[in-house]
């Protein structure tokens, strides 16, 4: 089943070369975090370019049930006026969150430190997550965390009455961890340490200092300190977001394993904690240029060109990297189907807790359509079999996983038979517009009929 309704079968066909201009919608990760952000001010904030999907919206429904005043005023436009910080109000009904691991670990984080209790639920994929890795160290601040067993939804908040600022290791790379921390230590006293040993994307801190917090951070020897004074007053803003880099993605690669494409790909938010499948890309030898590079809104935005690139190459992509494109190795496999020799990814056991065990996913059917995969608990390894060789045909669950849902379909737009996906409508939740967008520039997507 859908996470918002009946299945949604597709078939992607291979179809003829992919042009245009790509319009991909706004940050998903930005825009969540803009609605809390704007949810703790007290005043206006204002949102333009905000991304319209299910996630999203489902976290705009939420700070409306925390007492703020969110406001769609169409074209992607919003306002929020906020409670300020420490004046979220106790939620009268349970608060769902859907398919998004990111809204309600940082809603959860938002509210920790209030003296509220909430219960938060979400679909069948959300309420399999774990979530102790943020209720163990919003503990450390006071509050309590009661669900079902092994830590998962639905689960209900007990804020702390007293917080106490803390110190936090993050134990894995986790930028939702950090920020859950991070929006806690907003309201406890003194100041909330946060050290990550491997650098994680950094928008809740860019965010937290363009709001006003006063935040720093510091590279030592032990990872990267991030040190934030709480209880400030924060300041509303004017927030332009960004499109997105994830959703970029899946234009992008199509574009380089679809014979005769040229696709741009306009207003890319290409923060440096956020941009690293682009790097790999190019490593492999795709033609991927950077247009007109800029700064919005304190994050660096370029135009991205990909063209078709029949000589692809598999490489060996940093450990390193994992935490700065954690969530394209989905469809970073599929160009590696069609690259020539083995791609050889190391340090994505995050892969494994997300909305799926996206590498099961993406290997199970990747093999059924005729790639061979392998991979173990913390690593995978794809051996391409170059440009126009990839057998494709077979029928693919997306395991309520919109990411896995859009690979397969990339991939069938450029196999020798088509792939179907058994529910594309999970796709709604991060990239409503996936559909239509990739039919005008000439991809072939069938929906099955009924």
């Amino acid at each position: 089943m859908s996470s918002h309704g009946a299945p949604v079968p597709m078939t992607s066909h291979a179809a003829g070369p992919l042009a245009g201009r790509a319009e991909v919608p706004g940050d998903k990760s930005i825009s969540h975090r803009s609605l809390i952000l704007g949810a703790l001010c007290v005043g206006e904030t204002r949102i333009s370019g905000l991304l319209e999907g299910q996630d999203v919206l489902d976290t705009a429904k939420a700070m409306r049930a925390f007492g703020a005043e969110v406001t769609d005023e169409g074209g992607g436009n919003w306002s929020v006026h906020g409670v300020g910080v420490g004046g979220f109000a106790e939620p009268d009904q349970v608060i769902d969150c859907g398919n998004s691991g990111t809204g309600v670990r940082l809603i959860m984080g938002a509210m920790a430190t209030s003296p509220i209790s909430a219960t938060f639920t979400g679909d069948a994929s959300l309420n399999g997550r774990p979530m102790a890795r943020v209720t163990d160290p919003l503990a450390l601040f006071g509050c309590q965390a009661v669900g079902r067993a092994g830590g998962r939804l639905p689960m209900t908040i007990v804020g702390a009455k007293d917080p106490l600022p803390v110190r936090y290791e993050v134990p894995v790379p986790s930028a939702q961890v950090k920020s859950a921390v991070l929006l806690a230590g907003l309201n406890a006293p003194g100041k909330t340490v946060v050290i990550e040993a491997e650098a994680t994307r950094d928008h809740t801190e860019r965010m937290l200092s363009g709001f006003g917090a006063e935040i720093t951070t510091e590279e030592t020897e032990d990872g990267r300190v991030i040190t934030l004074t709480g209880q400030p007053e924060l300041t509303p803003q004017r927030i332009d977001v960004p499109r997105d880099p994830s959703s970029a993605a899946f234009p992008v690669c199509a574009a380089l394993i679809v014979p005769g494409s040229d696709v741009l790909v306009p207003g890319i938010g290409l923060n440096p904690t956020r941009a690293g499948l682009y790097t790999t890309l190019r490593e492999m030898g795709a033609d991927l240029t950077y247009e007109n590079e800029r700064e919005e809104g304190g994050e660096p935005v370029a135009d991205l060109r990909a063209r078709f690139s029949p000589d692809l190459t598999g490489i060996e992509v940093p450990p390193a990297r994992a935490a700065s494109m954690i969530d394209e190795y989905p469809v970073l496999s599929v160009v590696a189907s069609f690259a020539a020799g083995q791609t050889v990814m190391h340090g994505v056991k995050e892969l494994r807790v997300k909305e799926s065990d996206r590498i099961d996913a993406m290997a199970s059917g990747l093999r059924a359509n005729g790639v061979t995969v392998e991979d173990g608990p913390d690593w995978w390894t794809v051996t391409g079999l170059g440009h126009g060789n990839v057998p494709g045909g077979a029928t693919c669950a997306s395991h309520l996983d919109h990411r896995i849902a859009m690979s397969f379909l990339i991939l069938g737009m450029a196999t020798r038979q088509p792939v179907t996906v058994d529910d594309a409508g999970p796709i709604a939740t991060s990239f409503p517009i996936f559909e239509p967008l990739m039919t005008r520039l000439g991809a072939d997507l069938r929906r099955a009929a009924g």
